[in-house]
């Protein structure tokens, strides 16, 4: 269940409840917000007040989000680019454009349905819409993310994320010049208030640490490689966006006009961990996507800018 929470702003002041989370929230229909009035998950400062109530400056609303009422996914011959496998754990490298797992909006066609085609059991874990999904990137981004194939290894690689063990490497393309070779974002991260599909650098939210290096400054851009020590939902791109340097393509948190139809420019590229059985470390790499590499190449050329 997702929890999303909005505090009302002067502006908001007298609205009805249920016309105030139809105007800030167009997801949902009317019969949608209705429903889940009826339900109290929609609650105003700790009660349940009616589709009516006239909502004061600074009220706190929380709306309790149900999960999708799954009950099946269906496998799907989807061709995947595998790195690594054995008889515990994937190692995949996912294309942008990709969803990992399915949710509302994406039942087909994602990184779950092509791996119940391919492998013969996944981790139960995470319920019937996640199965073996340990972590994840976002659908725009490419790049390694590995998937648990039983329950053992699933707590096994959940364990090495939560103590922040796991290698995670990515590359980055930003607008603007990063004058210092090196930095690191330390910012808490939570759901932005005033729209729910966004992430934002907001008090209390939870702790995240981007560590980053440039590579090379290409006239307006900076190509840098970007470590996590946290994984927080969008985190590389708020991080970015938050100290002036959003990614390229990256309409959510950049500019609204992108020069890329294949969302933000941020690939997963390292990926390293424990394995469960043997023990052994293991480390995986991904090049960049052509599209990638390529507008990389014509910014060289185009700025004269040359390793």
């Amino acid at each position: 269940m997702e929890k999303i929470t909005y505090i009302v702003q002067e502006d908001d002041k007298n609205e009805r409840l249920d016309k105030l989370i139809a105007s800030k929230f167009p997801d949902f229909s009317r019969n949608k917000i209705k429903k889940m009035l009826d339900e109290k998950a929609i609650i105003v400062n700790k009660k349940n007040e009616k589709p009516s109530y006239k909502v004061v400056w600074g009220d706190y609303i929380t709306i309790l989000v149900k999960d999708p009422e799954v009950t099946s996914i269906n496998p799907e011959a989807i061709s995947l680019d595998i790195t690594y496998e054995d008889e515990d754990l994937i190692v995949v490298n996912k294309p942008t454009g990709m969803v990992v797992h399915p949710a509302n909006g994406h039942f087909t066609g994602t990184l779950v349905n092509a791996a119940l085609n391919h492998c013969d059991n996944l981790s139960s874990i995470n319920g019937v819409c996640r199965p073996g999904v340990v972590h994840r990137i976002d659908k725009d981004t490419s790049g390694l993310i590995v998937m648990a194939k039983n329950n053992e290894t699933h707590q096994f690689l959940a364990q090495q994320f939560k103590e922040k063990t796991v290698k995670r490497m990515y590359y980055a393309l930003c607008h603007g010049t990063i004058e210092h070779n090196k930095g690191t974002v330390d910012a808490p991260i939570g759901r932005d208030k005033n729209e729910r599909k966004r992430m934002a650098i907001v008090a209390g939210g939870k702790n995240a640490v981007t560590h980053f290096e440039v590579i090379e400054r290409i006239g307006p851009y900076t190509f840098i490689n970007c470590q996590l020590e946290t994984g927080r939902t969008h985190q590389i791109r708020v991080h970015l966006s938050y100290i002036g340097y959003p990614l390229v393509g990256d309409e959510k948190y950049g500019p609204k006009k992108t020069i890329s139809k294949n969302g933000q420019f941020l690939h997963a590229a390292a990926l390293g961990f424990i394995h469960p059985k043997t023990k052994a470390l293991l480390q995986f790499e991904a090049p960049l996507p052509a599209y990638f590499s390529e507008f990389l190449e014509k910014c060289r050329k185009q700025y004269l800018i040359y390793r």
